[in-house]
């Protein structure tokens, strides 16, 4: 059993959050530039056995696909045909940065560091990754084990 690995994906920044090897808990993993981030997915993926990765998907408030979405399905496209093998969801992200922000300003960091857009990347990315595990377990359904 592979890890799962969150993604929110940012024009210019993403924020990545991954499970423990048992899929157990979601953690934050890093903010990396957009630019950089099929680069660094090629030598994490590999490494550390991802073998489902959950992005967020941008729906308006209306339920229809985010502006967004124009440079999130190409990057999509590109992770599948970079990992044929990797089984690649798309997950509801829409509140997510309010919820991050939200949860910096409560854990007590402080003002300047709640200033710091990456860390709501990566915060959010972990919203994503738990939202989608406790959807899972809310339906009933076992976390998938295996790809495709």
């Amino acid at each position: 059993m592979g890890r799962i690995l969150a993604i929110d994906y940012g024009k210019k920044r993403t924020g990545l959050a991954v499970t423990d090897p048992l899929r157990i808990t979601p953690g934050g993993l890093a903010t990396v530039a957009s630019s950089e981030l099929l680069q660094y997915l090629s030598e994490y993926i590999p490494r550390e056995g991802v073998d489902l990765v959950v992005v967020g998907y941008p729906r308006q408030m209306n339920n229809e696909e985010s502006e967004s979405m124009r440079y999130i399905g190409p990057f999509v496209a590109k992770l599948e045909k970079r990992f044929p093998q990797l089984r690649i969801v798309y997950y509801d992200e829409r509140f997510t940065s309010c919820l991050a922000q939200k949860t910096i300003l409560e854990s007590g960091i402080g003002k300047q560091k709640r200033r710091n857009k990456a860390l709501v990347d990566e915060v959010s990315a972990i919203i994503i990754l738990q939202s989608y595990m406790e959807s899972l377990a809310y339906s009933g359904a076992p976390l998938p084990l295996s790809p495709k």
